[in-house]
């Protein structure tokens, strides 16, 4: 863990949050390497929700903290400003930003050469174990993360639009190295619907985000449902009619280095 800086400054206009004054900050780093990028070698948004992953179970590692539940993500949304890329060396630096009765947000910014590039904004539900029911968040954890969050509140209501019936489907199989310890599909898993979207956009998003509506099981039939407008992307993963999962990706107009995609070369 890190000494924060006393002068850290104001959240800039394109919503990046600062790292706190006080309170608990981790850090972690990685490489990025030909398995986590695109044939352009740009990273892949299911690869970079596995470093998220990791570096929130290596913080939590860190601390000790024993608390009588299980976490599940419950929505990302991540604001981009610049693509990291094959070969880069990826800083970490996560915290609690705000918190709920069941629930907190986890803040993590991933910079490469000392430039801050990707925010990503979790909020995470705890739950008990074996039933998966919500359950309220304990005093360890709030006097280990709560001075981070310095009072901030959070909601996990979710608030993307319902499916449209004109938006395309097609079918998305399920693979036996799609599930994790919970029993249902991991949360990065989601994010390769996404990929596949933005894989035909012609452009790449500012901000993506994920909302996490029920658990993918084994034996549901999984379907991909997107719809395309100008600078936007809706997609839904659903079984059979029921509402599994939604993303939304946002081109920024301003910021032609983000909102236009690169050529996808060989790695070699």
């Amino acid at each position: 863990m890190e000494t924060v800086p006393s002068d850290t400054a104001a959240p800039p206009p394109d919503g990046f949050l600062p790292l706190p004054q006080t309170g608990r900050v981790f850090t972690g780093s990685c490489p990025i390497r030909r398995t986590d990028v695109t044939p352009g070698g740009r990273l892949r948004f299911d690869a970079l929700t596995r470093y998220l992953q990791d570096v929130a179970e290596d913080d939590l590692a860190e601390t000790g903290l024993r608390e009588p539940c299980d976490w599940l993500v419950r929505r990302y949304a991540i604001t981009i400003r610049g693509y990291p890329q094959r070969g880069q060396r990826l800083r970490l630096a996560t915290f609690c930003s705000a918190t709920g009765p069941r629930w907190a947000e986890r803040t993590t910014t991933l910079s490469a050469s000392g430039t801050e590039l990707i925010q990503a904004r979790a909020v995470w539900t705890a739950v008990t174990p074996g039933t998966g029911e919500s359950c309220a968040i304990g005093p360890g954890f709030h006097r280990v993360y709560g001075p981070a969050a310095q009072g901030r509140r959070v909601s996990a209501r979710l608030s993307h639009p319902r499916l449209d019936p004109s938006a395309p489907v097609r079918d998305w199989p399920l693979r036996a190295s799609d599930f994790d310890t919970a029993g249902h599909v991991s949360n990065t898993i989601h994010w390769q619907a996404a990929e596949e979207v933005i894989a035909g956009l012609g452009w790449l998003p500012a901000r993506a985000e994920m909302e996490y509506h029920h658990p993918i099981l084994p034996g549901d039939r999984l379907r991909l449902a997107y719809r395309l407008a100008p600078g936007r992307a809706d997609i839904w993963l659903l079984n059979d009619a029921t509402r599994l999962a939604s993303a939304q990706l946002t081109r920024d107009p301003g910021e032609p280095g983000i909102g236009g995609a690169p050529e996808e070369g060989n790695d070699g």
